[in-house]
């Protein structure tokens, strides 16, 4: 695999205007990629802490079907976010994406010069 070039768009962690993808174009140095670093490593941890949290309401016999609910919502979202930062690291490791503009996160890496 190939490291990502310089003349590719990099996939961050969050939303643009109307929900569509943000793409930063750099050698991963700049503001906005150290920001998009801090993002991820949050949304990882979190990810972390509500698993810990969904294996103890599964153990937990009192848990309502109200609570379940709210824990998978937030469980989804997680996954969600995830996703995302795996596809992100694995463009900007070369890894072959095939998804286009349909995919939820927006199309794969973003070739700026042929």
């Amino acid at each position: 695999m190939t490291e990502q070039s310089l003349n590719a768009a990099r996939l961050l962690p969050w939303d643009g205007r109307e929900g569509q993808p943000c793409y930063v174009v750099g050698d991963g140095t700049g503001r906005v990629s150290r920001a998009a670093d801090t993002v991820e490593a949050v949304q990882l941890g979190m990810a972390l802490d509500l698993i810990d949290h969904a294996e103890d309401m599964l153990d937990d016999d009192r848990c309502t079907e109200v609570q379940f609910r709210h824990v998978t919502t937030a469980l989804t979202q997680s996954l969600r976010e995830v996703h995302r930062v795996a596809r992100s690291r694995g463009l900007r490791l070369g890894v072959p994406d095939r998804s286009g503009v349909e995919h939820p996160t927006g199309p794969g890496l973003v070739r700026l010069r042929p």
